[in-house]
């Protein structure tokens, strides 16, 4: 029955992340109540390994529709990949309590605002210079390259958010984009937690398999439907995370 289970959530966090980010949502919490008796560690590698295959898969489809900016990209998975290895190391130190009211009220913030603005995402605006936007991208990613390696929950939609707010992308852009410098952070704090033998790897085969289904569906329903399909998607994926963090903030 666990088995079911985790494949059931990893499908459904596949066709999230294959559309706004998000999926650990719904496959860590799934794996930590089913597998509560294995360590936290073992249960962020199984994690990692299933999103790292569906992200893959993402971003194949995405590349077929999108032209990406690999200056930017580059510039922002080299930091990534290395912060989010450092934050994968830190769940062994550091009691993810500390942040997360942080995190809570800059989603409040982020949902507030993308409530009053309506057009949020839904058309390109005048995007920076390049050499500014590799110099933000590098930043940004070594932030959340530590917050993905470290936590990982909502990773996607806060590089979407990057992307649309700061870079000047329209949601389908920003989505693929977030794909590319995912798959990195996702390998990184993966490869750590293979290293340490923290993968449970008779859940994680099966679950990476319905992650990628997921993920195939989920990004095939972002580039027919478009950017206010996916703006609504994030929005709601937004007001889950609030609830989320909420929840771990002040009830449990």
């Amino acid at each position: 029955m666990e088995m079911y289970l985790l494949c059931v959530a990893a499908l459904c966090a596949g066709f999230i992340n294959g559309t706004v980010g998000g999926g650990g949502l719904v496959q860590t919490p799934a794996l930590l109540i089913l597998l509560h008796q294995m360590p936290v560690a073992a249960i962020m590698g199984t994690a990692k390994f299933s999103s790292v295959i569906g992200s893959i898969m993402s971003a194949v489809q995405f590349s077929k529709h999108v032209t990406f900016r690999w200056q930017v990209l580059a510039a922002m998975v080299a930091s990534a990949f290395v912060f989010s290895s450092i934050g994968a190391r830190l769940i062994s130190y550091l009691d993810p309590s500390v942040v997360k009211p942080l995190i809570w009220l800059l989603l409040i913030v982020v949902f507030v605002y993308m409530l009053v603005k309506k057009d949020f995402g839904i058309t390109t605006k005048k995007e920076i210079k390049s050499s500014k936007s590799i110099v933000y991208s590098f930043l940004f990613g070594a932030i959340i390259g530590l917050y993905d390696g470290f936590l990982g929950p909502g990773t996607g939609s806060f590089l979407i958010l990057f992307f649309v707010s700061v870079i000047g992308f329209d949601f389908l852009n920003a989505s693929a984009h977030a794909k590319i410098v995912n798959i990195s952070t996702n390998i990184a704090a993966f490869i750590y937690f293979v290293w340490t033998n923290n993968v449970l790897w008779e859940f994680a085969l099966p679950m990476a398999v319905c992650n990628l289904i997921g993920a195939y569906i989920g990004s095939k329903a972002a580039i027919l439907r478009g950017n206010k399909f996916v703006r609504a998607l994030f929005l709601g994926i937004i007001g889950l995370m609030i609830v989320r963090y909420g929840y771990d903030i002040f009830l449990k």
